[in-house]
């Protein structure tokens, strides 16, 4: 039974800094590629960030690049997302997803993930 379970979430000021983990259960965790997806109140699920199986490739959308930092660490099952300079449209609930990939590349299209977490809440205010 695969289990994914996040956690880091809460309330910060804009400016601020959080950082998220997820820790996997039941998986192969160094053969997947792992991806954070973030949804605001009423809006669609988005993919933000994802690395690869090693965590030499990594993608960010523009939207947090250069503020955010995905990192994993295989030896404890874990997928990192450090988040710096917080702003109120970074608020919503952050899911982590994990997907078996043959290489060590990455996605942030919702459709390729297997595993999924309930998600841990980010709240920024202003």
């Amino acid at each position: 039974q695969v289990q994914v379970v996040e956690s880091g979430g809460g309330l910060v000021q804009a400016g601020g800094s959080l950082r998220l983990s997820c820790i996997t259960y039941g998986l192969t965790f160094d053969e997947n590629s792992l991806a954070w997806f973030r949804q605001a109140p009423g809006q669609e699920r988005e993919g933000i960030s994802c690395i690869g199986r090693s965590g030499v490739n990594t993608y960010y959308v523009d939207s947090v690049k250069g503020r955010f930092t995905i990192s994993r660490d295989n030896a404890k099952n874990t997928l990192y997302l450090e988040m710096n300079t917080l702003k109120p449209e970074d608020t919503g609930k952050y899911y982590c997803a994990a997907t078996w990939n043959r290489y060590d590349h990455c996605s942030i299209s919702s459709v390729v993930y297997d595993h999924w977490g309930q998600g841990t809440q980010v709240t920024v205010s202003s």
